[in-house]
This record gives C-alpha cells, sequence and structure tokens, in this order.
C-alpha cells in the first residue's frame, strides 16, 4: 500500500479508537444489589463495649454495605454466625481486620471500617461485640434477617 494511502487510514482509525474510549466513559457505573450503608457504632463505659443498634436488622440473602465506628479505646471483636466467613465476605476496608476464627472482626480502638457481606437466610440470630480486654462482658445484641421478598 503506498504510504499516501497509509496515512488518511491510520488517521481514521485512530479517530474511531479515540471516539470509542470517550463513549466507554461515558456510560453509568454498573448496577449493584448493594443497600444504602448500616451503621454499628460501638462504645463503651466501664471498659465494656456496647453496640448501637441493640437489634440490627438487614435484609436476608442480600449484600449488606456494613459500616463500622468504634468510638472506644478498645480493640473490640464484632461477631455475627456465619456472616463473617471468607464466603460471605465481600469486601473489607478500613480500621477492621478479618479474625482467624473466622467468626468476627476486630476493630481498632477508635476506628472505622467498612464491611461488604452476603447475609444469610431469614431469622432471628443474635450478634455481639467483645473488647479483647474484657472477654468476660460481652455485649449481645439481635440480629434480626428479614426476607427482602415480604
Amino acid at each position: 500500500m503506498p504510504l499516501s494511502t497509509r496515512a488518511p487510514l491510520a488517521a481514521a482509525a485512530l479517530v474511531l479508537m479515540t471516539g470509542g474510549a470517550f463513549a466507554a466513559n461515558d456510560l453509568p457505573p454498573p448496577k449493584t444489589d448493594a443497600m444504602p450503608p448500616v451503621e454499628v457504632t460501638i462504645t463503651a463505659e466501664n471498659g465494656a463495649p456496647s453496640c448501637a443498634p441493640a437489634e440490627l436488622r438487614l435484609p436476608a440473602q442480600s449484600n449488606v454495605d456494613l459500616h463500622v465506628v468504634n468510638q472506644s479505646n478498645l480493640q473490640v471483636s464484632l461477631t455475627a454466625p456465619q456472616i463473617f466467613q471468607n464466603k460471605n465476605v465481600l469486601h473489607h476496608d478500613g480500621d477492621v481486620v478479618h479474625v482467624a476464627s473466622n467468626d468476627a472482626y476486630l476493630v481498632k480502638a477508635n476506628g472505622k471500617g467498612e464491611i461488604r457481606l452476603r447475609t444469610i437466610a431469614a431469622g432471628e440470630y443474635t450478634y455481639g461485640c467483645t473488647a479483647t480486654s474484657k472477654q468476660d462482658k460481652p455485649f449481645t445484641g439481635k440480629l434480626t434477617l428479614i426476607d427482602p421478598a415480604k
């Protein structure tokens, strides 16, 4: 192909590729089935942690964005049945660390974190907060998972 023919073809290809890139960036972000964030706040009195809300209500078998705020100067383990297992945790970030037992997340003193997870079947369960320094005084709350179809 002569050089005079190649230059216009290359320019046309560049315009097409550039135009395609701009169009792709104008697309809306992909949709997810994550719900608005739910916040759990940890406080302490006399060295014993407490979680709020005392009754945590979440949709069952759904993706949930759990925001954890530890307002105490204690390291606290946040526990819930099966929910914090690796297979149900989609992502975590911030001052939270997955506990090796696979049943909890450790929240740094005065820390904040986010745990995106998949909830389990509908029903009533317990969830808790336990300070690593006061394991004899755990907080126990109620976790209600509601069928989103109802």
